[in-house]
């Protein structure tokens, strides 16, 4: 029998703090290499605190008995090797596109380039070198969006705009992607086409952490789901036995019936 895979995240007890307010509480997390999990909660779960402690921008507490607070098995880590190693896709960026990158006519092979300079877009002191170029061709090409390299993010659909953000995420070749509700806003063909993009990255080997509130967001990779309400976990498990009208009821504070097509699930209201 084959070993575990190593842990990526490894957290124990965690409490995380936004302003006054505790926000995380005794949080316990362990994903392993080459997982792909999906998170589900109703908006003030928690989920995208989760997120920023993952990518560094918070840290917890200290001073907790039991505490463990590891990424990539070490306690210890520069910030610049979590931004290399755990590319990330979040509302936050996608809604910063409007005010930072449009007026500004970033193209696609710009938004993918910027991924090495941690900016969204290029700016005229940054130099990016013939590999930083090759790569960019590289994922326009997995994206399947090369024909857009010229092309400004703001003469983009919604869809293709999230590709490209994609990209920049990937540039550093990292271990994990972490999308944290990377649908919305996206109409019915660009969310199937998303959910494509996803799988492929799926098939290529990268642990996807999928942060939604959307249930119809999870592909058929992801046989991890965590239900999250509160600042805690309250259940973690096969999504078979996650995804239960009963269980998502008692999440979202609705009567919800799950509806299962095939390998994919959505809800409807009960």
């Amino acid at each position: 029998m084959s070993s575990p895979a190593p842990l990526l995240i490894d957290f124990q007890n965690l409490t995380v703090a936004r302003g006054d307010r505790r926000v995380l509480r005794a949080f316990n997390l362990q994903v392993r290499r080459g997982e792909h999990i999906a998170l589900l909660g109703p908006n003030g779960s928690g989920k995208s605190t989760l997120v920023k402690l993952i990518t560094c921008e918070l840290y917890p507490e200290t001073g907790f008995r039991g505490m463990r607070f590891q990424l990539f098995g070490q306690e210890n880590w520069a910030l610049e090797d979590v931004r290399q190693r755990i590319g990330i896709v979040i509302l936050d960026m996608l809604q910063n596109l409007s005010h930072e990158v449009m007026s500004r006519q970033v193209t696609a092979r710009e938004m993918v380039l910027s991924g090495f300079f941690n900016s969204l877009g290029l700016w005229p002191h940054h130099r990016p070198t013939p590999a930083h170029e090759r790569r960019a061709r590289e994922l326009l090409r997995f994206l399947e969006i090369s024909h857009l390299a010229a092309r400004p993010l703001s003469a983009m659909s919604s869809g293709e705009q999230r590709r490209a953000m994609i990209g920049r995420a990937l540039v550093h070749d990292p271990e994990a992607l972490i999308l944290d509700e990377p649908t919305t806003s996206l109409d019915p063909g660009a969310v199937r086409e998303f959910r494509t993009v996803l799988r492929k990255l799926a098939r290529a080997g990268k642990s996807l952490i999928l942060v939604t509130h959307h249930i119809a967001d999870l592909i058929p990779e992801i046989e991890r789901v965590i239900l999250m309400k509160d600042g805690r976990i309250v259940a973690d498990g096969p999504k078979q036995r996650m995804l239960t009208s009963a269980a998502l009821s008692k999440l979202f504070g609705a009567k919800l019936r799950v509806v299962k097509r095939g390998r994919d699930y959505d809800v409807v209201s009960a």
